[in-house]
This record gives structure tokens, sequence and C-alpha cells, in this order.
């Protein structure tokens, strides 16, 4: 096996021990997201195991004797000839260092885009929990308790009061 796909194998296979599939299936909210994140993780787990199966096992040595024995060796030498003339490229990677700098400007915008997605989902606790107090206080509540609560309006109906405004 080349060294390049030996290096890939091994990289794919670190990568596949690292990622926390259910910790991500946790945080799926849609029955379309479940689908579609049991499509990607069914797609890597067999790109994974191909890398793992194809990719990860020398050749077979050829028993160029055996043929000498059934062909002639005349023939069998020129092949064999041929084949060790055979020059595989190593693969260089051109692509990655191009699209580094872009890859790692999205994960810094993912990571402000996570923290705002923080702050306002704690923004939004705090709201559904004042709500669901006020829902369960409304019934014996007294509009001094509630004006206590939210001065604003208390405001806003005295100033209505005074300039005798109505509301039509």
């Amino acid at each position: 096996m080349s060294g390049s796909g030996k290096k890939v194998v091994d990289v794919a296979f670190k990568a596949s021990k690292n990622i926390d599939w259910e910790g991500m299936a946790k945080l799926l909210v849609s029955d379309e997201a479940r689908k579609e994140f049991a499509t990607l993780r069914r797609t890597f787990d067999e790109v994974n195991s191909t890398l793992q199966t194809k990719f990860s096992q020398e050749p077979e040595p050829i028993d160029w004797e055996y043929y000498r024995k059934g062909i002639g060796s005349r023939l069998v030498d020129m092949y064999k000839e041929a084949y060790e003339s055979v020059e595989i490229p190593k693969f260089v990677d051109t692509v990655t260092p191009q699209y580094k700098p872009k890859f790692d400007a999205l994960l810094v915008e993912l990571k402000e885009a996570e923290e705002k997605s923080l702050k306002e989902s704690e923004r939004l606790e705090k709201e559904i929990a004042e709500v669901q107090e006020l829902k369960q206080k409304i019934s014996t509540m007294t509009a001094d308790e509630y004006f206590e609560k939210h001065p604003e309006l208390k405001k806003k109906f005295d100033d209505e009061i005074r300039n005798d405004y109505w509301g039509y």
C-alpha cells in the first residue's frame, strides 16, 4: 500500500472514533433532520468501511515462477519488467491549502453563532419560566401585583388616564 493511502485510512479511522454520533442525534428536533442525520451516518460508515477494506490491504505478491512454468520465462520476464517499471505517483494535496483558511473562518463563524444561539436560548428559557409563573398566578393576581412586575404598563395606563385618553 502506498504511504498516502495508508495515511488516509488512518485519518479516517481516527476521525470515526472521535465523532459523538449519539450526542449530535440528541440535538436534532425534527423528523426530517433525524432522517438526514441517519443518512449522513450511514454514508460515513460505508465510506469508512470501504477505506478500511480496500485501501488498508497490501496487494498479494505475484508468483512469477508459477507463470514461468506455464507460459515461458521470456514472456513472463517481459511482463515482470513492465510491472516493476510502473511508477505510481505520490498524491500531492493541492486542495487542502486552498480551503483550509476558508474552513477555519467558517469554524470561527460557527463558534460565534453557537455563542449567540446559547445566549438567545438562555434568554428564551428565562422568558418561558416567567410566562409559566405568570400563568400559574394569573387567576389570583391583583392588578397591583401585575403592575409591580411590569411598571412600564402602569406608567402607560396612568398617562392615558391623566391625558383623558380612553382608547376610542
